[in-house]
């Protein structure tokens, strides 16, 4: 009878410390997914300042939207247009990019250009 219960307490102490285990386990991989999406999140605002950045050397008059002339004027700088290929967009396809943010305005707000750039770095292309 001493056998039996010596291993039925072993069997219940194997089961608690297991159970512990996983939840310390299941405890660090919610922790790696919470900072995984802070991770991304990041890298999103970071992507999106940057195109701010771009976007506001474009806009060199200043109303909050680029017009096709100031498009192709800020991609013609041998510097900007390296800059914009390290956002991930393609700088040689200037007029398909252009009627891509564009709303059929002929101008391209800051919401657009942002919203355009995100679609076509996410493979929207």
């Amino acid at each position: 009878f001493f056998g039996l219960y010596a291993s039925a307490v072993t069997f219940a102490m194997f089961r608690i410390i297991t159970a512990m285990f996983l939840k310390d386990t299941l405890r660090v991989a919610s922790l790696d997914i919470d900072n995984t999406i802070q991770e991304k999140l990041a890298e999103k605002e970071h992507y999106t300042q940057k195109l701010l950045d771009f976007f506001y050397a474009a806009d060199t008059d200043g109303d909050g939207s680029l017009t096709l002339e100031e498009f192709n004027h800020i991609l013609s700088n041998p510097n900007l247009k390296a800059y914009f290929a390290t956002l991930d967009l393609d700088p040689t396809k200037e007029w398909e990019m252009f009627t891509m943010f564009d709303d059929g305005d002929s101008l391209v707000s800051i919401e657009e250009f942002v919203a355009g750039a995100m679609k076509m770095k996410g493979g929207a292309r």
